[in-house]
């Protein structure tokens, strides 16, 4: 399979169609079940994480790791923080891993000046391409479409990357929100998150089909008592239109992100999402052992018949 890089502004969209092989016309007769995994792999320009120059082949084989040792093996997969160079060798890798034809997309994210936001080299120095979102999709033909968010015009343009999987009608979408840091989405109330989140919903919205979606959110859930009241009842739209994977009967969850304090204590905090359509979720599923990146992987197992 040929790698095509997506990259899409705020007034661009760019659609790429993977081919269906003579092999994956049955898939059509099955049940619209789908598993998705979501992971900020911290791969691309964080010189704390342990991925930071390292080759994008062994990050696509952490990421295999977790697409196939966990209890839920996930259908769809969306990284955060990857990087682009290393699309072609993830959906190599995923292939070999898993027995299954994979497509992997990535959609790019660009700074203030519309140039690329270049990862890190390795430590050879060779380029591992720009930061990304990036999604992947097994066994079924899909069109992909970049959706630019508002954000910041100080900082990144930030992405959300679809796929609408026909066969499934299922339409995934993983993105990767503005931070809530002095460099980014910095006002009070979190004004460019909040728009984010109305774009991810209309973006993940599409006509026919259902809905899952999310990844590194950026956010902190309604009913969590972290960070502000204004911060939390940002996705509460979210979680009143949706069903998120590890809510409990609260709209809360289990941590998915770690981060050191000044004082040398670590913060635990939910980030991390996956919504799908009420009463599909089967099952949730946090890793427990991800000390590859500051995020833990996430999974949803659905049932969409």
């Amino acid at each position: 399979m040929t790698t095509q890089k997506l990259m899409a502004t705020a007034a661009a969209l760019v659609v790429v169609t993977a081919p269906v092989s003579a092999g994956q016309a049955h898939v059509r007769t099955l049940s619209p079940t789908i598993s998705v995994m979501s992971w900020n792999v911290c791969a691309g320009t964080n010189p704390g994480c342990f991925f930071y120059g390292r080759s994008m082949r062994e990050v696509a084989v952490k990421v295999g790791e977790y697409a196939t040792t966990q209890p839920i093996k996930p259908d769809v997969i969306f990284l955060q923080e990857f990087c682009s160079g290393g699309t072609a060798v993830l959906e190599s890798l995923l292939e070999q891993k898993t027995g299954r034809a994979w497509t992997v997309r990535s959609s790019i994210l660009t700074v203030k000046d519309g140039s690329p936001k270049v990862c890190a080299p390795d430590r050879q120095g060779r380029p591992r391409g720009d930061t990304a979102v990036t999604v992947a999709v097994a066994g079924n033909a899909a069109t992909f479409q970049a959706h630019g968010l508002t954000s910041p015009p100080w900082y990144v343009k930030r992405m959300a990357l679809c796929a609408a999987i026909p066969a499934r009608r299922v339409n995934v979408c993983g993105t990767h929100l503005s931070a809530g840091l002095s460099y980014d989405d910095r006002e009070p109330g979190a004004p460019f998150r909040t728009k984010q989140v109305e774009e991810l919903l209309a973006a993940a919205a599409k006509p026919g089909y259902r809905a899952v979606f999310g990844g590194d959110l950026n956010l902190a859930p309604p009913d969590s008592g972290q960070s502000t009241a204004a911060k939390r009842r940002i996705l509460a739209p979210v979680y009143a239109a949706y069903a998120e994977c590890d809510q409990n009967g609260s709209r809360d969850g289990r941590w998915t992100e770690k981060h050191p304090r000044e004082d040398g204590s670590v913060s635990k905090r939910k980030l991390d999402y996956l919504f799908a359509p009420r009463g599909s979720v089967t099952r949730c599923h946090v890793a427990q052992d991800a000390v590859s990146s500051d995020h833990r992987p996430i999974y949803v197992k659905t049932d969409l018949g």
